[in-house]
């Protein structure tokens, strides 16, 4: 059987590895950039009774159009920009490169940043261009432009604010970046609640600027839909690449409940602001740690150097669970990112960081 994979799979996919999410579970759960809380009974109730009226013997609107409205209208998406929903913003991602995939092209991001623009671009048989941030994770303005320059990109990412470092990057130079790109340049937006920088009212002042969000960090992360606005003539392009039907009827009608109790997640986000404010200051607080600072639903910080692993393990025993990013790539050794939890668990994270950091 090895032969025949050996034979038949390409070499950059059998290089690959999967993208690999841990079993959380009875952990505290605070690696994956989730909102912590869950439904209350009677909107779960009112949701149970607007998903009873689905049609499943029949296919769901294949362009989605009272959800896509209704995200318009919430994410302030411009009038003259086009609009495409996808599964999740992974699947927008997909279909970006998708359009664009030409053997030798190359897709652009920074380095460190979202894992899967790179793991997507080598699937589609495209080059990757990494370039890598400063010490402080910002974006070096000459090694960017020069990348941009010398490899003239179909596709560059940014998000922003950037995961896994929570910043957001130096608004005037991604315009720069905007001027200067031949190719698409693509806004990652997905932790706009958490922020108030967005690229979304730019769309109609450059032709190559498309704009990403995603529901699922505001609370509706197993939904998996996500949104891309931009102009509609390269819009028209992508949504070629969109697999009939996508969005599936119960999350037609789950996306729709949900923009009709928006009043719920804009107060989580704010809630979950102000939590990132008492666990940046906790963190601060503790000794040997570099805090970064974060405009996003999670905080990266740097442990004393050989520690980064052993703390995650010492978390994970003491029931919580975090993102360890040691060993990824040079710039992250010894950084371990968690998520703004409740206020219950961001203090029985602290109590457990700093126990293993007395030892």
């Amino acid at each position: 059987m090895q032969e025949k994979i050996d034979k038949l799979v390409r070499p950059e996919i059998r290089a690959l590895a999967a993208y690999h999410v841990p079993e959380a579970n009875d952990l505290i759960k605070l690696d994956a950039m989730e909102n912590p809380w869950p439904w209350s009974d009677a909107m779960r109730a009112a949701w149970l009774a607007a998903i009873r009226t689905a049609a499943i013997n029949r296919y769901p609107d294949p362009a989605a159009r009272e959800l896509k409205e209704g995200m318009r209208r919430v994410m302030d998406v411009p009038d003259a920009a086009g609009v495409i929903l996808g599964n999740g913003s992974d699947e927008l991602i997909q279909m970006i490169i998708q359009t664009v995939a030409v053997p030798g092209r190359v897709v652009l991001a920074p380095d460190p940043t979202f894992v899967m623009y790179r793991q997507i671009a080598v699937v589609a048989g495209m080059d990757y261009v990494a370039v890598p941030l400063l010490d402080d994770f910002s974006l070096d303005r000459d090694v960017l432009l020069d990348a941009v320059a010398v490899h003239d990109p179909a596709v560059i990412f940014v998000a922003y604010p950037n995961n896994p470092t929570g910043n957001l990057f130096d608004a005037e130079l991604l315009r720069t970046l905007l001027s200067r790109a031949a190719g698409l340049v693509v806004i990652d937006e997905a932790y706009a609640p958490f922020t108030d920088a967005s690229f979304m009212s730019c769309i109609e002042d450059y032709d190559n600027l498309l704009v990403l969000r995603t529901v699922s960090k505001m609370g509706l992360a197993g939904l998996r839909l996500g949104l891309l606005a931009g102009p509609p003539r390269w819009l028209e392009q992508i949504d070629k690449t969109r697999l009939p039907y996508n969005i599936s009827v119960i999350n037609q009608l789950t996306g729709c409940f949900a923009l009709d109790h928006q009043d719920t997640f804009l107060a989580q986000a704010r809630e979950i602001r102000s939590q990132r404010a008492q666990l940046m200051k906790g963190l601060q607080g503790l000794p040997s740690l570099t805090v970064y600072p974060s405009e996003a639903n999670f905080i990266l910080f740097r442990t004393p150097p050989g520690c980064a692993t052993d703390i995650f393990s010492g978390l994970r025993k003491a029931g919580i669970l975090i993102k360890n990013l040691d060993g990824s790539i040079a710039s992250l050794r010894g950084c371990l990112r968690v998520t703004v939890g409740t206020p219950d668990e961001n203090a029985a994270f602290l109590a457990a960081l700093e126990a293993l950091l007395e030892c």
